[in-house]
């Protein structure tokens, strides 16, 4: 074969192309392993940091402490209430005793609702059980009765569209909401929030019919003789009539009654007001960023609680764990990048203002939230983390990413899901939505209720939440998220 001088030049060229392409590819795949190799550490350094955080906080912990004062010596702790404001100053001092920085009120104003002292129901003169009391509770908002109360028939109903074809037969009656939870749905919010809406709405909509009273079920699928209390609603042209729930035995005492017996009259008393709003704040506190401090990962939980028990797993638990994740990091030295806040928000039980309020002045004046954690499922076993946007998001996937860190404690689902109310609003600011998930099992055995009393909540559970919650927010502190992505 004749090889010209032109072919050798390009056999030549060839072969330095091959060579150049061949360091290329070196270089690269190089640059790939290192990149790897960092990001093995990084991931690496992060689960020793994890470790510790979880040694810290089951060896050292405060969070059940700081629970105990909050349930025992302030209380209750229902919007407008003297509790509620001696709760205010307890967040106050408490962020401080824990070494937080910029401790701070944010004020507003809240709905201040009255339960009263008198909450009486009772069968009047069935010609089966004679006279019988019912153990009820008014729902928060509600008006009151007259002071003999209201007496009517009893008609009951498991949803709206039985309620709107009762039409002319409902006029003067006491609607009785009895669907249940549903016992099925393997997540207990899934049944809470296919039933809630008779709480809500359900004097609403009897009301349109001519109803004079509303009894509801309670929100639970626990069987005792305890009525768990919620908020429910009025709303303009539509007649205000009483409402209360009631135990999930009466339920069904009353139901098994009302089937023999399409006869049975009840009497309801309720003395509850709505008297001014009242003067109330959020309360916050944070340990300030090295680099950016300009740049916020928010903890939060709410402050209030309805005036029934104690307030401890809803959502005293959510507090105590966002004041003790920042609390940890302090106390082991740990320095994030970006700013790391805890809020405890005023009103989310009756009115979310705490959480509007403080997204409007976030979105007016900054500074920038990348991100907000709350806890508001109950201080139970820690199950990993729902996040507030679409498994296709790099967000997501970012924080996805994380999960391993909190497998030493079987809390490493994370879900696309719901976050939290308090901090639903931060969302329009292009924040991260994420929620701390519980094992929740036995949430709704104590939601609204007294049954939901300091002594339910475990203090191991309750400390490793808070543990889950400073590990999250420690990464997410140091590494950013990707910008929000808009469709």
């Amino acid at each position: 074969m004749i090889i010209t001088n032109s072919g050798r030049q390009f056999h030549l060229s060839l072969e330095k192309h091959m060579r150049l392409t061949s360091k290329f590819f070196f270089l690269l795949t190089l640059l790939l392993t290192i990149s790897s190799v960092r990001s093995q550490n990084s991931q690496h350094d992060y689960q020793e940091t994890a470790n510790k955080i979880f040694d810290t906080a089951l060896q050292e912990g405060q969070a059940y402490e700081m629970l105990k004062e909050l349930c025992l010596d302030v209380g209750p702790r229902l919007s407008g209430s003297p509790e509620a404001a001696a709760a205010v100053e307890w967040g106050r001092q408490t962020m401080e005793k824990a070494g937080l920085t910029n401790v701070h009120l944010q004020a507003l104003t809240v709905p201040h609702w009255v339960r009263g002292s008198v909450e009486e129901a009772t069968i009047l003169n069935s010609i089966s059980v004679g006279s019988v009391p019912l153990t009820v509770c008014a729902l928060g908002g509600s008006i009151s009765t007259p002071t003999l109360g209201i007496t009517a028939k009893i008609i009951e109903v498991n949803n709206f569209d039985q309620v709107r074809e009762l039409g002319e037969k409902a006029r003067g009656s006491i609607i009785f909401y009895n669907r249940p939870l549903d016992k099925t749905k393997r997540k207990t919010f899934s049944a809470y929030s296919g039933a809630v809406d008779q709480r809500s709405r359900g004097a609403i909509e009897a009301a349109k019919v001519g109803a004079v009273a509303v009894l509801v079920r309670s929100m639970t699928t626990r069987e005792d003789d305890v009525p768990h209390t919620g908020a429910m609603n009025y709303t303009a042209g539509v007649p205000q009539i009483p409402a209360a729930a009631i135990s999930t035995v009466d339920a069904n005492f009353l139901s098994a009654l009302v089937k023999k017996d399409s006869t049975v009259n009840v009497n309801l008393k309720l003395n509850c007001q709505s008297l001014p709003d009242a003067p109330s704040a959020n309360v916050i506190g944070e340990i300030t960023g090295t680099e950016l401090p300009d740049e916020v990962v928010l903890l939060g939980g709410h402050l209030d609680s309805w005036d029934k028990g104690h307030g401890a797993h809803d959502d005293g638990a959510g507090c105590v764990q966002s004041i003790e994740a920042i609390r940890l990091l302090q106390s082991m030295g740990l320095k994030p990048k970006r700013t790391i806040r805890a809020v405890l928000f005023m009103n989310e039980e009756n009115g979310l203002r705490g959480g509007k309020d403080y997204a409007q002045r976030v979105a007016a004046n900054g500074p920038k939230h990348i991100a907000a954690i709350e806890s508001d499922r109950g201080g139970f076993t820690p199950r990993g983390i729902s996040i507030q946007a679409e498994p296709t998001t790099a967000a997501f996937k970012k924080v996805m990413g994380w999960a391993p860190l909190l497998s030493a404690i079987n809390a490493d689902h994370f879900e696309s899901g719901g976050s939290g109310a308090d901090i639903s609003s931060l969302k329009k600011n292009g924040t991260l939505t994420m929620g701390l998930l519980v094992d929740s099992h036995r949430y709704f055995d104590y939601h609204h209720s007294d049954n939901d009393t300091f002594d339910k909540v475990n203090e191991r559970e309750l400390q490793l939440g808070a543990a889950g919650m400073a590990i999250i927010a420690y990464v997410l502190a140091n590494e950013g998220l990707p910008a929000p992505e808009h469709n």
